[in-house]
């Protein structure tokens, strides 16, 4: 079979596919942010029973742990069955392992046929920290939880099992053909013990490795803040614990240290509160970002 290329017509008449990360602090309203997405393309993945903020959205949810119990798996194995369908298997995974073609027709003939999926354009993951968790429970009862010599425990073990998984399921969801992916995740404010009034932000994911990789995994990384604003110069704080006005933190230079990215070329540094309108500006609005090169200032002195 030949290859197929894709040419430059085809490619810029295709609907583009928008992968975002969402942080917040909990209560800030990243669960809402699903009620903003068009109720008749989306797919809500429930991981942790937390639809009560969107009982007037009339979209489809899918319960992760309602569907493990039925079938009788741990619901990691749920989740990672059900990215499987969504995005199909991974032609480089071995036979056997979690998203290899032979599992994926296993999960075809448990779960259903993907085109069950076709009516969807979005996929809302909420959330990838309950997500994170579930994989923590599960790779503390594998094998190479366990020290071979001693039978014992091993949190070494678990916790390089656990970051390889969140990986690799991240990896899968971003790989989704066809559908805009959002995970949403809990951002953790920690205050600086030795320095009062200082804090620093971080994805509330267990273990570290997915943690560093998920801003290399999705186009676009979005922090939900929450801002004080001066009265008198209009100024806007982040203040996670007292601020009142709520806006996306977009790009990774932001000046408050929280998760930010954006591939878009097209988003503001601060955005209106609107998932909706935020995808759609980034399918939509042209770039704003052509690239300037420039050698170092040292470089530029010494010509």
């Amino acid at each position: 079979m030949p290859i197929s290329i894709i040419g430059a017509d085809e490619r810029l008449a295709r609907k583009p596919k928008i992968n975002i990360a969402l942080f917040g602090p909990s209560g800030v309203g990243k669960t809402f942010q699903a009620g903003t997405l068009d109720p008749t393309r989306t797919l809500f993945v429930d991981l942790e029973a937390g639809t009560l903020t969107l009982q007037s959205w009339r979209g489809d949810v899918l319960s992760v742990r309602e569907e493990a119990a039925k079938l009788g798996v741990h619901p990691w194995e749920f989740a990672r069955a059900l990215a499987c369908l969504l995005c199909g298997p991974d032609p480089a995974a071995s036979p056997g392992t979690a998203y290899a073609a032979d599992m994926y027709e296993q999960y075809k003939s448990r779960i259903g046929d993907p085109s069950i999926f076709d009516k969807y354009d979005t996929i809302f993951w909420d959330s990838i920290t309950v997500g994170a968790r579930h994989c923590f429970s599960w790779s503390q009862r594998q094998p190479e939880a366990f020290s071979e010599k001693t039978g014992k425990p091993d949190t070494r073990g678990a916790y390089g099992l656990h970051g390889r998984e969140m990986v690799n399921w991240l990896t899968q969801i971003q790989h989704i053909p066809s559908k805009s992916v959002v995970v949403v995740g809990i951002l953790d404010v920690i205050e600086d013990k030795d320095i009062p009034g200082r804090v620093s932000y971080e994805p509330q994911i267990d273990g570290s490795k997915a943690g560093r990789e998920l801003p290399g995994i999705f186009d676009q990384v979005v922090t939900l803040g929450l801002f004080a604003i001066d009265p008198n110069t209009n100024a806007a704080t982040l203040d996670m614990k007292k601020g009142t006005v709520r806006a996306f933190v977009c790009h990774q230079n932001n000046g408050y240290g929280v998760p930010g990215k954006s591939r878009a070329g097209c988003l503001d540094p601060l955005e209106p509160p609107d998932l909706g309108a935020l995808m759609r500006k980034i399918a939509t609005a042209p770039r704003n970002d052509a690239p300037v090169l420039t050698g170092p200032p040292a470089a530029q002195a010494a010509a």
